[in-house]
């Protein structure tokens, strides 16, 4: 096993894989957000546009998004997220797109978490707000959206281990990752096919594995009381 680990630089590849899991959650997280808070909107149309956001994106199969990041953003409409005066430029530009890709289609799912987290929410506390004067941006940012992120830590951690494994799907644009990794095994070292698989699925148990007891753990010592 360790002989495949320094064979197929494995471990650099699951650096990869973290730092895509890491950047992805953060505009994940960061654009969800924005479009939960258009689904919360009093506004009709807005309300209109993050429904169509989440309803389009979360029907669409994600290796179609990143391989779309790559083909339309970069091919057809000349979109270069990376310096072409670095040397690493097709490397930089690939795992850029693939975090937009990424970004965008897990965004959805986040926007969904927080809305069961807004769910969780009492109504006589946007009641309360009102009648303090709060405007709906200040209710959300002081009193919705505090609570929604606290009854939303599951569903967000579960949306993370998803986010951790769909890493994966940058293969098809040529991200060097786990399953980048994976792939060269199979086809230079197929006379330890089940070793090679077990050593990837290994790897994910151990960044998953963390992510999850985590989420259990701040969902019970956060969870609003009643």
């Amino acid at each position: 096993m360790l002989e495949l680990i320094d064979q197929f630089n494995v471990f650099d590849a699951f650096w990869t894989t973290i730092k895509l899991t890491l950047w992805s959650a953060l505009f994940s997280l960061l654009l969800g957000t924005v479009v939960a808070i258009m689904r919360l909107s009093p506004v009709g149309f807005l309300r209109w546009l993050g429904g169509s956001y989440v309803t389009l994106i979360r029907n669409t199969p994600l290796t179609l998004i990143i391989v779309f990041c790559s083909i339309g953003l970069w091919g057809q409409f000349g979109i270069e997220p990376a310096s072409r005066d670095s040397p690493t430029f097709i490397v930089d530009l690939n795992f850029r797109l693939a975090v937009i890709g990424l970004s965008v289609y897990h965004a959805a799912f986040v926007c969904e978490a927080l809305r069961s987290g807004v769910n969780t929410i009492p109504v006589g506390q946007a009641e309360a707000s009102r009648s303090l004067g709060l405007t709906f941006g200040q209710g959300l940012r002081h009193v919705i959206l505090p609570q929604a992120f606290r009854g939303a830590i599951t569903p967000l951690g579960n949306t993370l281990i998803a986010l951790t494994k769909n890493t994966t799907v940058a293969v098809a644009i040529g991200v060097a990752e786990a399953a980048y990794a994976l792939r060269n095994m199979i086809e230079f070292r197929p006379d330890v096919m089940l070793l090679n698989f077990l050593l990837i699925a290994i790897g994910f148990v151990i960044l998953t594995l963390p992510t999850g007891l985590a989420t259990s753990w701040l969902a019970s010592r956060l969870a609003v009381k009643r």
